[in-house]
């Protein structure tokens, strides 16, 4: 690997948001570490990365899992030799169905997933960037994180939960050089949202119909809110969950 100047950590990175965000932080200049459970889809992230004459490796990782997600830190510590942003972007939707009906294994395995995990990242990110003097993280939350979604309580409890992680942990390293924030997406474009888009027919056009702006929007929209996040145009922001909807939640 060349040496970097500045290093992303980007979870998730094989397919919409996380994709969209590890080649806008390749572009901006960043070594970029990808982080995902598929192998193929972190693979071809990279190999557009390099495409283009940028740093990049994959860690194949299963975030809910405490082992793997140290192993992902020491590895990218090891490559670049330090880690400057991270985004913990990876997630489930999880099955739909009513809080009576949501099962037992598919609440436990929507909040390892898209809630443990987010901790898991931030105890082993954290303490590396404290060694380089600070450090900016984001977490990807939803609109659902900030307002109830009907057939979706294991997932709207956990994106809950990323806002509230992320405010803490905020308040905890403030003064520290270490910013956290979480981004908030409405409905976007992506490979996840198709699959609910296949399973309930109509509801692409209803949910396009419902937001103001007039569209659903597309992964790089919410990359370059991640990126303004960890650049020093931000270093007044943190603790925030910033929404990035079309204007859903103002409704």
């Amino acid at each position: 690997m060349s040496p970097v100047s500045k290093v992303a950590l980007v979870t998730g990175a094989s397919f919409g948001i996380g994709k969209a965000t590890a080649l806008a932080f390749a572009e901006a200049g960043y070594g970029v570490v990808v982080a995902d459970v598929s192998v193929d889809g972190g693979e071809d992230t990279v190999e557009r990365i390099r495409a283009r004459g940028k740093e990049a490796f994959f860690v194949e990782t299963d975030v809910s899992k405490p082992r793997e997600v140290a192993a992902l830190i020491e590895a990218a510590v090891a490559t670049y030799g330090r880690l400057d942003c991270a985004f913990n972007n990876a997630g489930i939707e999880g099955v739909m169905a009513e809080t009576a009906d949501c099962t037992e294994e598919n609440f436990d395995r929507t909040i390892a997933v898209n809630l443990k995990s987010v901790w898991l990242c931030m105890k082993h990110e954290i303490p590396r960037m404290l060694e380089r003097g600070g450090g900016a993280i984001v977490n990807c939350a939803s609109i659902a994180g900030l307002v109830g979604f009907s057939n979706l309580p294991a997932y709207t409890a956990s994106k809950h939960g990323i806002v509230g992680l992320t405010r803490s942990a905020a308040l905890e390293y403030a003064k520290r050089g270490i910013r956290v924030n979480a981004v908030c997406p409405g409905v976007i474009q992506t490979a996840m949202v198709d699959r609910v888009f296949g399973e309930h027919p109509g509801m692409k056009e209803q949910l396009a119909a419902g937001e103001p702006i007039g569209r659903l929007g597309g992964p790089e929209e919410i990359a370059g809110a991640v990126l303004w996040l960890c650049s020093e145009q931000a270093s007044f922001v943190t603790g925030q969950a910033i929404a990035i909807d079309g204007g859903w939640t103002a409704q």
